[in-house]
């Protein structure tokens, strides 16, 4: 514990408030809530026992800042919102959560229709799902829509209208557009398919019996399959049903399961009476308490999704703040309960077998991907004695044949993984022959005056690492780059491919890694990625150009003297390098001939 930090703790606060958590480069890692500020603080720096992924968050703390609250509530909102806005390393996050499908219906249209949705809004309407596993979203709208002739139009109704469309004529629709209907019956249909969706199907089923049958009777048998294909659809609604539960109810039941250094959590979805999805999460962040990250992925869990009649946990929260907090961040009535006896308790239990068996069979393959990732650049930090953990990494290649065609390439992983949407290449436009050294300097000048523009998604985030293919000189004339655009501050090495040897700024000695470390695995990752997207490339290039030959464009080269040339010097760029005497010696290429060869190749390569 440092002298900012005891200080600190010494004079914080008893009430409740947020609190974050900063490494020494004054990056946030980790954001947390409390309703004693001093108490929850004070526990992650005292001598007391912490959990693995609590004391690998300690470790990188140098100073924290708090946030007084009036009430736990705010803690929760404020928490939240500080959450969004840094996404620390050591907080759970699930912005990259898949959103689900729903149905939706606005019930303050004259004449409301069922569309498909993956965005919850808070504007009146009423929203079924989420569709996950089994039975898809848009199969249930296509079940409705045959059952009950509600519009499947979106259009605004006026006098435009002239005449009603094919669905009324082959009895898909009642035609409000035509003022066929009447509000009031329009809304009995309406009211009927919403009930379906609540889980009485049985109207619904009996209706596309029919159908299949009378088409199957006048010998429709396509229309007869699609019917059967329907009530397939409807036996799997009904193979989710849970006994005991009833169907005007809706549930999620979060299991939260741990081994002190990793989580998994199962989410079990209900909606009306039917078990729609389960899910399982692998999980890690800093909160000291099963409730505080429970309760933090729950936050994260509904920032997309909407809640549930009531939330169902294995863990009993015990916070109305908590409650409240969820409530009134999403305008709901949920309630929040831990239930030891009755269906709700076999819920919760079928949601805790499922966690337990995701982290001891998928977490395993979680702990090995962040020793091969997060693990590794918290290693290399200190190994390499880096200003801060490289969450972006940066890598140089340079590709090309005897200097033509040259290319370079960026390849960036982000968290210890490519992350192929940011990856760019360049062609070499200033650098003649192959000086490798000269083109990783263009290319590096070429990138950072992209990250002072701030235009291009790639180019805008400053690097934590950059790493060079090569060695020493490479690293030295790389380096000069940095200083001479003002960026120096940025870490940068250089990995030298035979005995795999990484030159840091400012060591004469390489420093070797063992060859079964996972900083080093990841370093040739990188380093073998870079190298893969330059020839690819590279060869792209070659290849378009393989099409058009330089000799083509001058006046007074045929194909024979073209072959004859090639026959004699192999490659262009032995053409290019070769005297006016040389290309004399070529059958029909007198010397005013050979100075034009020579000065046009010269030429087109100086373009």
């Amino acid at each position: 514990m440092n002298s900012i930090i005891k200080e600190k703790l010494d004079n914080i606060s008893t009430n409740s408030g947020v609190y974050i958590m900063k490494d020494e480069n004054g990056t946030v890692i980790y954001v947390g809530k409390a309703k004693n500020l001093k108490n929850r603080v004070s526990q992650y720096f005292n001598n007391s026992h912490k959990l693995a992924k609590v004391q690998a968050m300690v470790e990188h703390v140098c100073d924290f800042e708090y946030y007084l609250t009036p009430s736990e509530q705010d803690a929760f909102a404020l928490e939240n919102n500080l959450i969004k806005k840094y996404q620390p390393f050591y907080n759970i996050l699930l912005k990259d959560s898949k959103t689900f499908a729903y149905i939706k219906v606005n019930l303050k249209d004259d004449f409301p229709y069922f569309e498909v949705t993956r965005k919850i809004k808070n504007d009146g309407s009423k929203y079924f799902g989420p569709y996950i596993t089994g039975v898809s979203a848009k199969d249930v709208l296509n079940l409705l829509n045959m059952a009950f002739p509600v519009r499947k139009c979106r259009q605004k109704f006026g006098k435009n209208v002239k005449r009603a469309c094919l669905n009324y004529s082959i009895g898909l629709c009642k035609a409000p557009c035509m003022g066929y209907v009447s509000k009031e019956e329009y809304n009995k249909i309406v009211h009927n398919a919403m009930d379906f969706l609540r889980g009485n199907d049985q109207e619904v089923e009996q209706i596309v019996t029919e159908k299949m049958n009378n088409f199957a009777s006048v010998e429709n048998f396509e229309k007869a399959l699609e019917m059967r294909d329907n009530l397939r659809i409807i036996k799997k609604l009904k193979d989710k049903v849970v006994s005991n539960i009833p169907k005007d109810v809706s549930y999620d039941a979060f299991a939260y399961i741990t081994d002190d250094e990793f989580g998994a959590v199962c989410v079990l979805t209900i909606r009306s009476g039917k078990i729609l999805g389960v899910q399982d999460y692998s999980i890690m962040d800093a909160s000291i308490s099963p409730v505080e990250s429970l309760q933090d992925f729950i936050v994260a869990y509904y920032s997309n999704k909407s809640l549930p009649d009531e939330i169902l946990t294995n863990i009993n929260l015990n916070n109305d703040d908590f409650v409240d907090f969820l409530n009134v961040q999403y305008g709901t009535k949920t309630q929040v309960s831990c239930p030891k006896i009755s269906t709700k308790a076999n819920i919760i239990k079928m949601a805790e077998q499922n966690a337990q068996e995701h982290l001891y069979k998928r977490v395993r393959e979680d702990k090995l991907k962040f020793r091969r990732t997060v693990g590794a650049l918290i290693n290399l930090k200190n190994t390499l004695e880096l200003k801060a953990i490289p969450k972006r990494m940066e890598c140089y290649d340079i590709s090309h044949i005897s200097g033509t065609n040259k290319v370079a390439s960026m390849v960036v992983f982000i968290n210890g993984e490519a992350s192929k949407k940011l990856y760019r290449k360049f062609k070499i436009k200033s650098v003649e022959g192959s000086d490798d050294f000269a083109s990783l300097k263009e290319t590096l000048e070429r990138r950072l005056n992209e990250l002072k523009k701030g235009e291009d998604d790639s180019f805008s985030n400053k690097p934590d690492l950059i790493i060079i293919d090569g060695g020493k000189g490479q690293l030295s004339s790389t380096y000069e780059v940095l200083k001479e655009t003002g960026f120096s501050d940025i870490n940068i090495i250089s990995l030298a491919k035979q005995f795999e040897e990484i030159y840091v700024v400012g060591n004469k000695a390489p420093i070797i890694l063992k060859r079964s470390s996972d900083e080093l695995k990841l370093l040739q990752r990188i380093r073998d990625e870079a190298h893969r997207f330059a020839i690819t490339f590279h060869r792209s290039i070659r290849n378009s150009s393989q099409f058009h030959d330089p000799l083509d464009e001058i006046n007074g080269i045929g194909l024979k003297k073209r072959i004859a040339l090639y026959t004699e010097f192999k490659t262009l760029e032995n053409i290019k390098n070769a005297s006016v005497d040389e290309l004399c010696l070529i059958k029909g290429i007198n010397r005013e001939l050979a100075e034009k060869i020579q000065k046009h190749l010269k030429g087109a390569t100086n373009e």
